[in-house]
């Protein structure tokens, strides 16, 4: 079954931002979620229910839910490794 990828306004620009390569890796990867391929992970701790979604030295946070018969990975969220989990963890949480 095929999977409809949806990206928030914060990925898609997030994506646009990036110089030439990047942006046809990460879109590249973006696109194996269509047929769940790609280097996906459980988060776990204050981040459980939602995916990682690693390219190269990028992540992209996402949700896998069922719409009728359709499946949907909603991404939700995209930054650099090195501050990803705390910047969308202060976004869900509020976190100062």
């Amino acid at each position: 079954m095929k999977t409809r990828v949806e990206l928030d306004p914060q990925v898609a620009g997030f994506v646009r931002s990036l110089a030439p390569e990047p942006r046809r890796r990460l879109r590249e990867g973006l696109r194996g979620l269509e047929v769940e391929k790609g280097d996906l992970k459980q988060l776990e701790a204050g981040l459980t229910g939602y995916i990682r979604l690693r390219v190269g030295s990028y992540r992209v946070i996402l949700r896998c839910y069922s719409e009728g018969r359709e499946r949907v990975a909603r991404c939700v969220y995209a930054e650099r490794r090195a501050v990803v989990y705390e910047m969308f963890s202060e976004i869900l949480h509020g976190d100062p």
